[in-house]
Protein backbone atom coordinates (compact mmCIF):
# COMPACT_ATOMS: atom_id res chain seq x y z
CA UNK A 1 0.00 0.00 0.00
CA UNK A 2 1.37 3.59 -0.76
CA UNK A 3 2.46 5.89 2.41
CA UNK A 4 3.26 9.54 2.38
CA UNK A 5 4.35 11.19 5.81
CA UNK A 6 1.17 13.96 6.05
CA UNK A 7 3.89 16.51 6.59
CA UNK A 8 1.44 19.53 6.24
CA UNK A 9 -0.88 18.09 8.83
CA UNK A 10 2.19 17.45 11.02
CA UNK A 11 3.25 21.13 10.54
CA UNK A 12 -0.02 22.96 11.53
CA UNK A 13 -0.30 20.73 14.42
CA UNK A 14 3.09 21.40 15.22
CA UNK A 15 2.87 25.12 14.78
CA UNK A 16 -0.59 25.63 15.85
CA UNK A 17 -1.50 23.57 18.39
CA UNK A 18 1.26 22.19 19.95
CA UNK A 19 2.72 25.99 20.47
CA UNK A 20 6.04 25.97 18.28
CA UNK A 21 4.55 28.68 16.02
CA UNK A 22 4.38 31.13 19.53
CA UNK A 23 7.25 30.19 20.35
CA UNK A 24 8.77 31.52 16.74
CA UNK A 25 7.19 34.67 17.12
CA UNK A 26 8.65 35.01 20.90
CA UNK A 27 12.40 34.52 19.65
CA UNK A 28 13.10 31.85 21.96
CA UNK A 29 15.00 29.96 19.08
CA UNK A 30 16.71 32.60 17.08
CA UNK A 31 18.74 30.40 14.63
CA UNK A 32 15.18 29.00 13.96
CA UNK A 33 12.32 30.12 11.68
CA UNK A 34 9.24 29.32 10.23
CA UNK A 35 10.92 28.55 6.46
CA UNK A 36 13.43 26.35 8.31
CA UNK A 37 10.89 24.53 9.76
CA UNK A 38 8.79 23.76 7.02
CA UNK A 39 12.44 22.50 4.83
CA UNK A 40 13.38 20.03 7.52
CA UNK A 41 10.06 18.72 7.96
CA UNK A 42 9.48 17.98 4.08
CA UNK A 43 12.68 16.68 4.28
CA UNK A 44 12.10 14.47 6.90
CA UNK A 45 8.89 13.52 5.25
CA UNK A 46 10.69 12.60 1.93
CA UNK A 47 13.35 10.45 3.92
CA UNK A 48 10.59 8.90 5.45
CA UNK A 49 8.54 8.27 2.78
CA UNK A 50 11.31 7.31 0.55
CA UNK A 51 13.99 5.50 2.17
CA UNK A 52 12.42 4.18 5.13
CA UNK A 53 9.23 2.88 4.59
CA UNK A 54 9.95 0.71 1.35
CA UNK A 55 12.22 -1.24 3.49
CA UNK A 56 9.68 -1.94 6.28
CA UNK A 57 7.91 -5.23 5.59
CA UNK A 58 11.17 -6.48 3.73
CA UNK A 59 12.70 -5.98 7.23
CA UNK A 60 10.49 -7.04 9.18
CA UNK A 61 10.23 -10.39 7.44
CA UNK A 62 14.26 -11.01 7.24
CA UNK A 63 14.38 -10.10 11.34
CA UNK A 64 18.06 -9.74 12.88
CA UNK A 65 20.56 -13.25 13.80
CA UNK A 66 22.82 -13.76 16.01
CA UNK A 67 26.49 -14.52 14.58
CA UNK A 68 28.69 -17.33 16.27
CA UNK A 69 31.31 -14.41 17.56
CA UNK A 70 28.69 -13.12 19.54
CA UNK A 71 27.40 -10.23 17.00
CA UNK A 72 24.39 -9.52 15.29
CA UNK A 73 23.23 -9.04 11.71
CA UNK A 74 20.64 -6.32 10.93
CA UNK A 75 18.27 -7.00 7.69
CA UNK A 76 19.35 -6.45 4.43
CA UNK A 77 20.13 -2.65 3.64
CA UNK A 78 19.82 -1.34 7.05
CA UNK A 79 23.13 -0.64 7.73
CA UNK A 80 23.23 1.71 4.33
CA UNK A 81 19.68 2.89 5.28
CA UNK A 82 20.93 3.83 8.78
CA UNK A 83 24.14 5.57 7.30
CA UNK A 84 22.04 7.59 4.96
CA UNK A 85 19.94 8.57 7.87
CA UNK A 86 22.98 9.79 10.10
CA UNK A 87 24.96 11.41 7.39
CA UNK A 88 22.11 13.57 6.56
CA UNK A 89 22.16 15.18 10.14
CA UNK A 90 19.07 13.63 11.82
CA UNK A 91 20.52 12.24 14.92
CA UNK A 92 22.19 15.22 15.72
CA UNK A 93 19.02 17.35 15.64
CA UNK A 94 18.48 18.51 19.21
CA UNK A 95 21.94 17.42 20.03
CA UNK A 96 24.28 20.44 22.39
CA UNK A 97 26.01 22.70 19.75
CA UNK A 98 29.21 22.36 21.52
CA UNK A 99 29.83 18.76 20.23
CA UNK A 100 28.06 18.80 16.87
CA UNK A 101 24.14 18.99 17.60
CA UNK A 102 22.04 21.27 15.76
CA UNK A 103 20.56 22.66 19.02
CA UNK A 104 17.28 22.65 17.96
CA UNK A 105 14.30 21.95 20.15
CA UNK A 106 12.67 18.90 21.48
CA UNK A 107 9.33 19.38 19.17
CA UNK A 108 11.22 19.36 16.01
CA UNK A 109 12.65 16.05 16.97
CA UNK A 110 9.25 15.16 17.83
CA UNK A 111 7.83 15.47 14.40
CA UNK A 112 10.52 13.95 12.69
CA UNK A 113 10.34 11.26 15.47
CA UNK A 114 6.65 10.61 13.89
CA UNK A 115 7.59 10.19 10.57
CA UNK A 116 10.79 7.72 11.69
CA UNK A 117 8.06 5.48 13.47
CA UNK A 118 5.71 6.10 10.43
CA UNK A 119 8.45 4.30 7.69
CA UNK A 120 9.53 2.04 10.42
CA UNK A 121 8.74 1.40 13.87
CA UNK A 122 11.84 -1.55 14.47
CA UNK A 123 14.02 1.47 12.68
CA UNK A 124 12.97 4.58 14.91
CA UNK A 125 13.46 3.14 17.94
CA UNK A 126 17.81 2.43 17.77
CA UNK A 127 18.20 6.41 17.27
CA UNK A 128 15.30 7.16 20.22
CA UNK A 129 18.05 5.39 22.19
CA UNK A 130 20.95 7.00 20.85
CA UNK A 131 19.32 10.67 21.52
CA UNK A 132 18.60 9.88 25.27
CA UNK A 133 21.86 8.53 25.98
CA UNK A 134 23.21 11.98 24.47
CA UNK A 135 20.74 13.91 26.73
CA UNK A 136 22.29 11.56 29.63
CA UNK A 137 25.61 12.45 29.23
CA UNK A 138 25.38 15.90 28.86
CA UNK A 139 23.77 16.43 31.69
CA UNK A 140 25.75 14.46 34.14
CA UNK A 141 28.69 12.98 32.21
CA UNK A 142 32.36 14.59 33.34
CA UNK A 143 34.28 16.62 31.02
CA UNK A 144 36.46 13.58 29.86
CA UNK A 145 33.53 11.20 28.78
CA UNK A 146 31.83 14.07 27.22
CA UNK A 147 34.73 14.56 25.10
CA UNK A 148 35.84 11.22 24.68
CA UNK A 149 32.28 9.95 23.59
CA UNK A 150 29.72 12.51 23.00
CA UNK A 151 30.66 13.71 19.56
CA UNK A 152 30.24 10.85 17.60
CA UNK A 153 26.79 9.90 19.44
CA UNK A 154 26.01 13.28 18.97
CA UNK A 155 26.94 12.75 14.86
CA UNK A 156 25.24 9.01 15.12
CA UNK A 157 28.60 7.67 13.96
CA UNK A 158 28.29 5.11 17.25
CA UNK A 159 25.38 4.73 18.86
CA UNK A 160 23.62 4.37 23.10
CA UNK A 161 21.93 1.94 24.45
CA UNK A 162 19.87 1.71 27.62
CA UNK A 163 21.01 -1.47 30.05
CA UNK A 164 18.10 -1.40 32.87
CA UNK A 165 16.57 -4.73 32.65
CA UNK A 166 17.68 -8.15 34.09
CA UNK A 167 15.76 -11.67 34.26
CA UNK A 168 15.27 -10.83 38.23
CA UNK A 169 14.27 -7.36 37.55
CA UNK A 170 11.92 -5.96 35.42
CA UNK A 171 10.25 -2.96 36.35
CA UNK A 172 11.19 -3.14 39.63
CA UNK A 173 14.96 -1.48 39.87
CA UNK A 174 15.42 -2.61 43.59
CA UNK A 175 16.43 -6.14 42.10
CA UNK A 176 19.13 -5.19 39.96
CA UNK A 177 22.37 -7.84 40.59
CA UNK A 178 24.77 -6.32 38.07
CA UNK A 179 27.93 -5.46 39.54
CA UNK A 180 30.61 -2.91 39.42
CA UNK A 181 34.56 -3.31 41.06
CA UNK A 182 36.55 -0.55 41.34
CA UNK A 183 39.79 -0.94 39.34
CA UNK A 184 41.41 1.54 40.83
CA UNK A 185 42.77 3.90 38.06
CA UNK A 186 39.09 5.00 37.75
CA UNK A 187 37.28 2.55 35.57
CA UNK A 188 35.17 -0.59 36.70
CA UNK A 189 34.49 -3.90 35.94
CA UNK A 190 30.79 -4.55 35.19
CA UNK A 191 29.41 -7.85 35.41
CA UNK A 192 26.36 -9.04 35.14
CA UNK A 193 23.39 -9.95 32.30
CA UNK A 194 20.71 -7.42 31.00
CA UNK A 195 17.58 -8.73 29.09
CA UNK A 196 15.58 -6.62 26.17
CA UNK A 197 18.21 -4.59 25.41
CA UNK A 198 17.19 -2.38 22.23
CA UNK A 199 19.97 -2.22 19.45
CA UNK A 200 22.08 -4.38 21.96
CA UNK A 201 24.49 -5.17 19.05
CA UNK A 202 24.38 -4.72 15.31
CA UNK A 203 26.43 -3.53 12.27
CA UNK A 204 25.31 -0.28 11.99
CA UNK A 205 27.88 1.68 13.70
CA UNK A 206 31.64 0.79 14.43
CA UNK A 207 31.29 1.15 18.15
CA UNK A 208 27.79 0.96 20.66
CA UNK A 209 28.13 3.03 23.69
CA UNK A 210 26.14 0.79 26.95
CA UNK A 211 24.47 2.76 29.43
CA UNK A 212 24.73 0.47 32.08
CA UNK A 213 22.89 0.41 35.82
CA UNK A 214 24.97 -1.51 38.48
CA UNK A 215 25.56 -1.82 42.20
CA UNK A 216 28.59 -1.15 43.77
CA UNK A 217 30.01 -3.49 46.30
CA UNK A 218 29.16 -1.10 49.19
CA UNK A 219 26.29 0.08 47.78
CA UNK A 220 23.10 0.81 49.95
CA UNK A 221 19.95 -1.72 49.02
CA UNK A 222 17.26 -0.78 46.94
CA UNK A 223 17.37 2.09 44.11
CA UNK A 224 19.38 4.37 46.52
CA UNK A 225 22.33 1.49 45.64
CA UNK A 226 22.60 1.91 41.74
CA UNK A 227 25.12 3.67 39.98
CA UNK A 228 25.31 4.01 36.28
CA UNK A 229 28.33 3.40 33.63
CA UNK A 230 29.06 4.04 30.57
CA UNK A 231 30.81 0.52 28.94
CA UNK A 232 31.81 0.65 25.03
CA UNK A 233 31.62 -2.20 22.95
CA UNK A 234 35.22 -0.92 21.65
CA UNK A 235 37.80 0.88 23.81
CA UNK A 236 38.40 5.04 22.93
CA UNK A 237 42.08 5.62 22.55
CA UNK A 238 42.72 9.57 23.50
CA UNK A 239 42.90 9.97 20.18
CA UNK A 240 39.17 8.95 19.11
CA UNK A 241 40.68 5.53 17.51
CA UNK A 242 38.91 2.14 18.77
CA UNK A 243 41.02 -0.37 20.11
CA UNK A 244 40.54 -3.34 21.68
CA UNK A 245 36.71 -5.29 22.28
CA UNK A 246 35.42 -4.99 25.34
CA UNK A 247 33.98 -7.58 27.58
CA UNK A 248 30.51 -7.58 26.62
CA UNK A 249 28.71 -9.44 23.90
CA UNK A 250 25.53 -10.22 22.83
CA UNK A 251 24.49 -13.93 24.17
CA UNK A 252 21.16 -13.82 22.33
CA UNK A 253 18.35 -12.29 20.12
CA UNK A 254 15.06 -12.33 21.40
CA UNK A 255 12.12 -13.70 18.74
CA UNK A 256 9.86 -11.65 19.22
CA UNK A 257 6.07 -10.60 18.22
CA UNK A 258 6.99 -7.28 16.47
CA UNK A 259 9.73 -5.08 15.18
CA UNK A 260 11.63 -7.66 13.96
CA UNK A 261 14.04 -5.53 12.37
CA UNK A 262 15.13 -4.04 16.30
CA UNK A 263 18.06 -5.94 17.71
CA UNK A 264 16.57 -6.80 20.75
CA UNK A 265 19.52 -8.65 22.77
CA UNK A 266 20.39 -10.15 26.04
CA UNK A 267 23.67 -8.50 26.95
CA UNK A 268 26.42 -10.65 28.87
CA UNK A 269 28.70 -8.17 30.72
CA UNK A 270 32.08 -9.49 32.13
CA UNK A 271 32.01 -13.29 31.14
CA UNK A 272 35.66 -13.26 30.64
CA UNK A 273 36.33 -11.90 33.89
CA UNK A 274 34.44 -7.99 33.75
CA UNK A 275 33.69 -5.19 31.53
CA UNK A 276 35.34 -2.15 32.00
CA UNK A 277 33.23 0.96 32.49
CA UNK A 278 33.59 4.40 33.59
CA UNK A 279 30.91 6.05 36.23
CA UNK A 280 28.17 8.42 34.65
CA UNK A 281 27.63 10.90 37.46
CA UNK A 282 27.68 10.05 41.32
CA UNK A 283 28.05 6.97 42.87
CA UNK A 284 24.60 5.41 43.70
CA UNK A 285 22.98 8.65 42.04
CA UNK A 286 22.51 6.38 38.77
CA UNK A 287 18.59 6.24 38.68
CA UNK A 288 18.49 9.86 38.77
CA UNK A 289 20.97 9.92 35.60
CA UNK A 290 18.85 6.90 34.14
CA UNK A 291 15.37 8.77 34.36
CA UNK A 292 17.11 11.63 31.97
CA UNK A 293 17.68 9.00 29.69
CA UNK A 294 14.01 7.11 30.24
CA UNK A 295 12.12 10.27 29.88
CA UNK A 296 13.78 11.47 27.18
CA UNK A 297 12.81 8.09 26.02
CA UNK A 298 8.87 7.67 27.07
CA UNK A 299 7.72 10.68 24.84
CA UNK A 300 9.78 9.28 22.26
CA UNK A 301 7.83 5.63 22.74
CA UNK A 302 4.37 8.01 22.83
CA UNK A 303 5.65 8.99 19.39
CA UNK A 304 5.59 5.23 18.12
CA UNK A 305 2.21 5.00 18.87
CA UNK A 306 1.63 8.17 16.66
CA UNK A 307 3.59 6.89 14.40
CA UNK A 308 2.27 3.35 13.58
CA UNK A 309 -1.75 4.62 14.16
CA UNK A 310 -0.42 6.99 11.13
CA UNK A 311 0.84 4.33 8.94
CA UNK A 312 -2.10 1.68 9.59
CA UNK A 313 -4.12 4.95 9.22
CA UNK A 314 -3.43 5.43 5.64
CA UNK A 315 -2.79 1.65 4.95
CA UNK A 316 -6.74 1.28 5.59
CA UNK A 317 -8.01 3.85 4.21
CA UNK A 318 -6.29 3.14 0.69
CA UNK A 319 -7.75 -0.59 0.92
CA UNK A 320 -11.10 0.91 2.03
CA UNK A 321 -11.05 3.14 -1.20
CA UNK A 322 -9.96 0.49 -3.48
CA UNK A 323 -11.65 -2.66 -2.02
CA UNK A 324 -15.02 -3.24 -3.76
CA UNK A 325 -18.08 -5.53 -1.89
CA UNK A 326 -21.33 -4.56 -1.24
CA UNK A 327 -22.97 -0.96 -2.23
CA UNK A 328 -24.18 1.45 -0.48
CA UNK A 329 -27.66 2.32 1.18
CA UNK A 330 -30.01 3.41 -1.99
CA UNK A 331 -27.42 2.83 -4.97
CA UNK A 332 -29.24 0.73 -7.82
CA UNK A 333 -29.00 -2.92 -7.34
CA UNK A 334 -27.71 -3.28 -11.08
CA UNK A 335 -24.32 -2.48 -11.82
CA UNK A 336 -20.67 -2.71 -9.98
CA UNK A 337 -20.05 -3.23 -6.63
CA UNK A 338 -18.69 0.17 -4.49
CA UNK A 339 -15.49 0.36 -2.47
CA UNK A 340 -16.28 -0.54 1.34
CA UNK A 341 -15.52 3.05 2.00
CA UNK A 342 -19.12 3.88 0.93
CA UNK A 343 -20.52 1.70 4.02
CA UNK A 344 -21.32 3.11 7.53
CA UNK A 345 -19.55 0.73 9.72
CA UNK A 346 -16.10 1.08 7.45
CA UNK A 347 -16.37 5.05 7.79
CA UNK A 348 -17.02 4.96 11.64
CA UNK A 349 -13.44 2.85 11.45
CA UNK A 350 -11.78 5.33 9.47
CA UNK A 351 -12.98 8.19 10.98
CA UNK A 352 -11.80 6.92 15.02
CA UNK A 353 -8.21 6.11 13.69
CA UNK A 354 -7.77 9.79 12.15
CA UNK A 355 -9.38 11.32 14.83
CA UNK A 356 -7.70 9.29 17.38
CA UNK A 357 -4.66 9.62 16.02
CA UNK A 358 -4.61 13.19 15.54
CA UNK A 359 -5.55 13.27 19.23
CA UNK A 360 -2.43 11.83 20.55
CA UNK A 361 -0.03 13.33 18.08
CA UNK A 362 -1.11 16.79 19.55
CA UNK A 363 -0.57 15.85 22.96
CA UNK A 364 2.48 14.60 22.43
CA UNK A 365 3.69 17.38 20.65
CA UNK A 366 2.18 19.48 23.46
CA UNK A 367 4.73 17.58 25.70
CA UNK A 368 7.76 18.33 23.97
CA UNK A 369 6.92 22.12 23.59
CA UNK A 370 6.54 21.85 27.49
CA UNK A 371 9.56 20.23 27.69
CA UNK A 372 11.14 23.08 25.24
CA UNK A 373 9.64 26.07 27.38
CA UNK A 374 11.29 24.60 30.57
CA UNK A 375 14.33 24.53 29.02
CA UNK A 376 14.12 28.08 27.57
CA UNK A 377 12.82 29.23 31.15
CA UNK A 378 15.74 27.62 32.78
CA UNK A 379 18.89 28.70 30.04
CA UNK A 380 17.10 32.76 30.70
CA UNK A 381 17.25 32.06 34.85
CA UNK A 382 13.13 32.31 35.03
CA UNK A 383 13.25 29.73 38.05
CA UNK A 384 9.61 30.20 38.38
CA UNK A 385 8.34 29.50 34.55
CA UNK A 386 10.86 26.79 34.29
CA UNK A 387 9.45 25.05 37.02
CA UNK A 388 5.73 25.04 35.84
CA UNK A 389 7.03 24.55 32.66
CA UNK A 390 8.32 20.99 34.16
CA UNK A 391 5.88 19.79 36.11
CA UNK A 392 2.97 20.58 32.66
CA UNK A 393 5.60 18.50 31.18
CA UNK A 394 5.48 15.71 33.69
CA UNK A 395 2.05 15.95 33.89
CA UNK A 396 2.25 15.47 30.03
CA UNK A 397 4.78 12.80 29.57
CA UNK A 398 2.74 9.42 31.43
CA UNK A 399 -0.26 10.67 28.97
CA UNK A 400 2.33 11.03 26.03
CA UNK A 401 3.95 7.60 26.21
CA UNK A 402 0.68 5.49 27.71
CA UNK A 403 -2.73 7.06 25.74
CA UNK A 404 -0.87 7.18 22.57
CA UNK A 405 0.87 3.75 22.34
CA UNK A 406 -2.48 2.57 23.50
CA UNK A 407 -4.18 4.33 20.95
CA UNK A 408 -1.29 3.42 18.48
CA UNK A 409 -2.49 -0.59 19.00
CA UNK A 410 -6.23 0.03 18.88
CA UNK A 411 -5.88 1.84 15.55
CA UNK A 412 -3.63 -0.87 14.07
CA UNK A 413 -6.06 -3.47 15.52
CA UNK A 414 -9.39 -1.33 13.19
CA UNK A 415 -6.65 -1.19 11.01
CA UNK A 416 -6.93 -5.14 10.61
CA UNK A 417 -10.40 -5.05 10.49
CA UNK A 418 -10.60 -2.89 7.95
CA UNK A 419 -8.87 -5.35 5.21
CA UNK A 420 -11.08 -8.19 6.75
CA UNK A 421 -9.70 -11.42 6.22
CA UNK A 422 -6.39 -9.77 4.43
CA UNK A 423 -5.84 -7.94 7.12
CA UNK A 424 -5.04 -11.52 8.94
CA UNK A 425 -2.78 -12.30 6.03
CA UNK A 426 1.05 -10.76 6.42
CA UNK A 427 1.21 -9.99 2.63
CA UNK A 428 -0.99 -6.89 3.37
CA UNK A 429 1.15 -5.04 6.09
CA UNK A 430 -1.71 -4.60 8.28
CA UNK A 431 -0.68 -7.29 10.29
CA UNK A 432 2.65 -6.03 10.71
CA UNK A 433 1.54 -2.61 12.35
CA UNK A 434 -0.36 -4.61 14.88
CA UNK A 435 2.37 -7.13 15.86
CA UNK A 436 5.02 -3.53 15.55
CA UNK A 437 2.43 -1.52 17.93
CA UNK A 438 1.91 -4.34 20.71
CA UNK A 439 5.29 -3.58 22.27
CA UNK A 440 5.05 0.06 22.98
CA UNK A 441 2.41 -0.31 25.25
CA UNK A 442 5.19 -2.09 27.50
CA UNK A 443 8.67 -1.26 27.35
CA UNK A 444 10.51 2.48 28.98
CA UNK A 445 7.75 1.86 31.26
CA UNK A 446 4.33 -0.55 31.14
CA UNK A 447 1.42 2.50 30.63
CA UNK A 448 -0.05 0.94 34.36
CA UNK A 449 2.90 2.28 35.29
CA UNK A 450 2.43 5.20 33.44
CA UNK A 451 -0.96 5.82 35.42
CA UNK A 452 0.41 4.86 38.87
CA UNK A 453 3.52 7.93 38.14
CA UNK A 454 0.21 10.26 36.93
CA UNK A 455 -2.05 9.61 39.56
CA UNK A 456 1.11 9.34 42.90
CA UNK A 457 3.66 11.97 41.25
CA UNK A 458 2.49 14.26 38.95
CA UNK A 459 -1.15 15.06 40.42
CA UNK A 460 0.00 15.85 43.43
CA UNK A 461 2.81 18.23 42.33
CA UNK A 462 2.67 22.19 44.01
CA UNK A 463 -0.03 20.57 45.83
CA UNK A 464 -2.29 19.67 42.94
CA UNK A 465 -2.18 22.82 42.06
CA UNK A 466 -0.37 21.98 38.88
CA UNK A 467 -2.92 19.55 37.54
CA UNK A 468 -5.87 22.53 38.29
CA UNK A 469 -4.23 25.05 36.62
CA UNK A 470 -3.82 22.56 33.17
CA UNK A 471 -7.60 21.62 33.68
CA UNK A 472 -8.51 25.37 34.14
CA UNK A 473 -6.51 26.38 30.41
CA UNK A 474 -8.22 23.29 29.37
CA UNK A 475 -11.54 24.92 30.17
CA UNK A 476 -10.52 28.39 28.43
CA UNK A 477 -10.55 26.08 25.31
CA UNK A 478 -14.15 23.98 25.78
CA UNK A 479 -15.58 27.78 26.80
CA UNK A 480 -14.37 29.08 23.39
CA UNK A 481 -15.80 26.84 21.39
CA UNK A 482 -19.08 26.64 23.10
CA UNK A 483 -19.89 30.09 22.96
CA UNK A 484 -18.98 29.91 19.04
CA UNK A 485 -21.48 30.96 15.93
CA UNK A 486 -20.95 27.73 14.67
CA UNK A 487 -23.69 25.22 16.06
CA UNK A 488 -21.47 22.19 15.52
CA UNK A 489 -18.19 23.66 17.16
CA UNK A 490 -20.43 24.99 20.08
CA UNK A 491 -21.74 21.36 20.17
CA UNK A 492 -18.20 20.26 20.46
CA UNK A 493 -17.71 22.62 22.76
CA UNK A 494 -20.27 21.59 25.38
CA UNK A 495 -19.66 17.87 25.03
CA UNK A 496 -15.89 19.02 26.25
CA UNK A 497 -16.80 21.03 28.65
CA UNK A 498 -19.01 17.48 30.07
CA UNK A 499 -15.66 15.65 29.87
CA UNK A 500 -13.84 17.99 31.60
CA UNK A 501 -16.18 18.20 34.50
CA UNK A 502 -15.41 13.98 34.38
CA UNK A 503 -12.12 14.92 34.64
CA UNK A 504 -11.85 17.54 36.90
CA UNK A 505 -14.43 15.26 39.70
CA UNK A 506 -12.13 12.02 39.11
CA UNK A 507 -9.03 14.43 39.43
CA UNK A 508 -10.22 15.57 43.10
CA UNK A 509 -11.83 12.31 44.06
CA UNK A 510 -8.04 10.50 43.41
CA UNK A 511 -6.55 13.43 45.23
CA UNK A 512 -8.55 13.39 48.28
CA UNK A 513 -8.01 9.27 48.30
CA UNK A 514 -4.61 10.18 48.25
CA UNK A 515 -4.38 12.27 51.25
CA UNK A 516 -6.81 9.77 52.88
CA UNK A 517 -4.71 6.73 52.67
CA UNK A 518 -6.65 5.10 50.39
CA UNK A 519 -4.02 3.73 47.77
CA UNK A 520 -5.39 1.06 46.66
CA UNK A 521 -8.86 2.72 45.70
CA UNK A 522 -6.39 5.28 43.72
CA UNK A 523 -4.02 3.02 42.43
CA UNK A 524 -7.06 0.90 41.07
CA UNK A 525 -8.67 3.78 39.18
CA UNK A 526 -5.20 4.97 37.96
CA UNK A 527 -5.60 3.31 34.06
CA UNK A 528 -8.90 4.51 33.31
CA UNK A 529 -8.18 8.34 34.91
CA UNK A 530 -5.38 8.10 32.71
CA UNK A 531 -7.50 7.03 29.40
CA UNK A 532 -10.20 9.35 30.52
CA UNK A 533 -7.45 12.41 30.98
CA UNK A 534 -6.00 11.46 27.37
CA UNK A 535 -9.34 11.18 26.13
CA UNK A 536 -10.01 15.01 27.11
CA UNK A 537 -7.01 16.57 26.42
CA UNK A 538 -6.85 15.10 22.98
CA UNK A 539 -10.31 16.75 22.41
CA UNK A 540 -9.48 19.92 23.67
CA UNK A 541 -6.26 20.39 21.69
CA UNK A 542 -8.40 19.36 18.62
CA UNK A 543 -10.33 22.16 19.20
CA UNK A 544 -7.51 24.30 19.23
CA UNK A 545 -6.36 23.21 16.18
CA UNK A 546 -10.16 23.43 14.78
CA UNK A 547 -10.33 27.13 15.46
CA UNK A 548 -6.20 27.83 14.57
CA UNK A 549 -7.54 26.01 11.08
CA UNK A 550 -10.99 28.16 10.66
CA UNK A 551 -9.11 31.64 11.63
CA UNK A 552 -6.58 30.86 9.50
CA UNK A 553 -8.96 29.72 6.49
CA UNK A 554 -6.48 27.05 6.36
CA UNK A 555 -7.02 24.31 3.68
CA UNK A 556 -7.12 21.81 6.53
CA UNK A 557 -10.19 23.74 8.34
CA UNK A 558 -12.94 21.36 7.18
CA UNK A 559 -11.39 18.41 7.85
CA UNK A 560 -9.77 19.28 11.24
CA UNK A 561 -14.08 20.55 11.69
CA UNK A 562 -15.19 17.09 10.96
CA UNK A 563 -12.99 15.20 13.14
CA UNK A 564 -13.35 17.40 16.24
CA UNK A 565 -17.25 16.37 15.20
CA UNK A 566 -16.69 13.02 15.32
CA UNK A 567 -14.25 12.73 18.08
CA UNK A 568 -16.50 14.70 20.21
CA UNK A 569 -19.84 12.81 19.48
CA UNK A 570 -18.46 9.09 18.86
CA UNK A 571 -15.38 8.77 21.45
CA UNK A 572 -15.38 11.70 24.45
CA UNK A 573 -18.43 10.46 25.58
CA UNK A 574 -16.66 7.34 27.04
CA UNK A 575 -15.18 9.72 29.89
CA UNK A 576 -18.77 8.92 31.71
CA UNK A 577 -18.56 5.56 32.02
CA UNK A 578 -14.29 6.18 32.64
CA UNK A 579 -15.48 8.08 35.55
CA UNK A 580 -18.06 5.73 36.61
CA UNK A 581 -15.17 2.70 36.78
CA UNK A 582 -12.55 5.31 38.73
CA UNK A 583 -14.69 6.00 41.46
CA UNK A 584 -17.32 3.03 41.80
CA UNK A 585 -14.89 0.34 40.23
CA UNK A 586 -12.47 0.33 42.67
CA UNK A 587 -13.94 -1.91 45.46
CA UNK A 588 -14.95 -4.57 43.09
CA UNK A 589 -10.77 -4.79 41.64
CA UNK A 590 -9.94 -5.15 45.34
CA UNK A 591 -12.74 -7.76 45.66
CA UNK A 592 -11.10 -9.73 43.38
CA UNK A 593 -9.66 -12.47 45.41
CA UNK A 594 -12.23 -14.97 45.35
CA UNK A 595 -11.49 -15.40 41.36
CA UNK A 596 -7.73 -14.27 41.03
CA UNK A 597 -6.92 -17.06 43.70
CA UNK A 598 -8.80 -19.86 42.23
CA UNK A 599 -6.50 -22.91 41.52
Amino acid sequence: MSYRAPVDDMAFTLKYVAGLGEMLQAGAFPDLEEDLVDAILAEAGRFATEEIAPKNAKSDEEGCALQEDGTVSTPTGWRDLYQAWAQGGWNALTGPVDFGGQGLPMQMAVAAGDMWNQGSMGFAIGPTLTMGAVEALEKHASDELKAKYLEKLVSGEWMGTMNLTEPSAGSDLNAIRAKAEPVGDGSYKITGQKIFITYGDHELTDNIIHLVLARLPDAPAGTRGISLFLVPKYFVGDDGTLGARNDVKAAGVEHKMGIHASATCTMAFGDEGGAIGWLIGEENRGLACMFTMMNNARLMVGIQGVGVAERATQQAHAYAAERKQGKAVGSPKTGEMEPILVHPDVKRNLMTMRAMTEAVRSIAYRCAYALDQANVAAEAGDAKAAKHWSERAGILTPIAKAFSTDVGSEVASIGVQVHGGMGYIEETGAAQHMRDARIAQIYEGTNGIQAIDLVTRKLPLSDGAAVKEMLVEMGIWAKKAAESDDDSLALCGDEMTESLEDLNFATEWLLSGMKEGKMNQVLAGATPFLRLFGLTLGGILMIKGALAARDLQHPSAAKRMALLRFYASNLVPQTTSLLDAIVNGAESVMESDEVLNWE
